[in-house]
């Protein structure tokens, strides 16, 4: 019996997972190939919402999507592992050991995985540029367990604080749609966690968003700029643009100039580069910032074999921002011509269609972008048009995932589960 093509994707984020999901619908359940997921974590979560875990106003109960239980749904196989190197001329992947989180004991030796194809969908992480002290002693929320740890302590000095009536100062920086979302996500935090509170008055939430370029959301039209710093000093948030950092310590941010910002939580949301694992692949072309250079069909340029998409890939003739929205076009893509290119056809080059961007301030305020530059959303609606559309974005996310039914039930417990638990993370 001919051995099955065997698909690896590795990465289980909003690219891999929507791959995989496809993939084992079409060629999984008809035993043409045999696909198979890797992903360090167990759970995926939809990466735009990492802002809403770290501050505790998304329930991850309710929000993860289990890999075993897609898996076993979809026809395609999971392994949780890290991947360490990759073996071009043997076609195989090496994954490191699990640990136990709490005995650090190994549960699962250092293993290899052969491929016939596989897919690095291994997202990214912000970029300290090497600045000082940044490793060492800032906060992270590039994945679930970054968002979770934040969290963790964000709650506990919320708690130091409640108990000493001291404030809290919090520093991000990132102006860009990550850092802005968190510092009105932690204001609503405080706002809904107030609610139960210890029959005290709330702290004080010192938050200063600090920016190295002119102005904060670059990506965004000028105007939205304008509007979502307002927005953010409106509620206390203080933003500092052409605020270069030049390094860090226990106790805060020192910028350039020699201006000290005083942090108890500090938070890194700068930039953007791929894994660092992508520079132990080999003799392979990366760009600036590490990602995987491809070509328009998604396919390394030294090897047929071997995809890249999402944020770890780089188009070098036709480049496209790293964003959920374009990892997801590249996933359907693939899903699409795959089967074919398995059967032997050419792969088509794929194309990037911009559908436009949105920014939500929380429950503060909201804008959007169409391509073009014409903005929506803010104005005495409060955002909210552009709220509801981020809000669709994920509902759409969920019921590619899960399908019409199983979506439409996940809807319906998150609207039942805001009468039975609360609306922050307390726990």
């Amino acid at each position: 019996m001919a051995q099955k093509f065997r698909v690896v994707i590795v990465g289980g984020g909003v690219a891999g997972l929507a791959l995989a999901t496809r993939l084992g619908d079409k060629i999984g359940r008809s035993g043409q190939a045999e696909i198979t997921l890797v992903d360090k974590s167990f759970a995926h979560v939809w990466k735009p919402m990492l802002h809403c875990f770290a501050a505790g106003t998304a329930a991850n109960e309710n929000d993860r999507i289990s890999f075993m239980s897609q898996a076993s749904r979809h026809h395609f196989e999971f392994w949780p592992g890290e991947i360490t190197a990759l073996d071009r001329t043997a076609k195989t992947i090496a994954l490191a050991p699990i640990k136990d989180p709490l005995s650090g004991e190994v549960v699962v030796d250092a293993r290899t995985l052969d491929y016939d194809a596989v897919v690095l969908s291994i997202g990214s992480r912000a970029n300290d540029f090497g600045t000082p002290g940044v490793a060492e002693h800032c906060l992270f929320i590039d994945n679930l367990v970054d968002a979770n740890g934040f969290n963790d302590r964000f709650r506990m000095e919320l708690l130091r604080s409640f108990a000493n009536n001291n404030e809290l100062d919090i520093a991000i920086v990132g102006g860009g749609a990550t850092g802005t979302q968190l510092a009105a996500e932690l204001h609503k935090a405080l706002d809904l966690a107030s609610l139960y509170s210890f029959g005290k008055k709330p702290p004080k939430l010192n938050i200063t968003l600090l920016e190295a370029g002119p102005r904060i959301l670059p990506a965004f039209p000028e105007a939205v700029s304008a509007a979502a710093q307002k927005e953010l000093e409106a509620i206390g948030v203080k933003v500092q643009t052409s605020a270069m950092v030049s390094g860090a310590d226990e106790k805060g941010f020192m910028l350039k100039d020699g201006t000290r910002i005083p942090a108890t939580l500090r938070v890194w949301a700068a930039g953007v580069k791929a894994p660092d694992v992508t520079r132990k692949f080999g003799e392979l072309k990366l760009s600036r910032s590490g990602q995987l250079e491809v070509r328009p069909t998604l396919q390394l340029v030294e090897d047929d074999s071997i995809f890249a998409m999402g944020d770890c890939a780089f188009i070098a003739e036709k480049p496209v921002a790293p964003t959920a929205q374009a990892a997801r076009q590249q996933a359907h893509h693939l899903a699409r011509y795959m089967p074919a290119w398995i059967g032997g056809k050419a792969l088509p080059p794929f194309a990037f269609y911009n559908k436009g961007a949105v920014v939500a301030l929380g429950d503060y305020n909201g804008w959007g972008t169409f391509p073009g530059g014409r903005v929506f959303g803010g104005g005495w609606l409060r955002g909210i048009t552009a709220r509801m559309v981020h809000l669709m974005l994920y509902r759409q996310h969920q019921f590619e995932l899960y399908g019409v039914f199983r979506g439409t039930m996940s809807c319906l417990v998150d609207w039942l589960d805001v009468f039975v638990r609360p609306s922050v993370r307390l726990d």
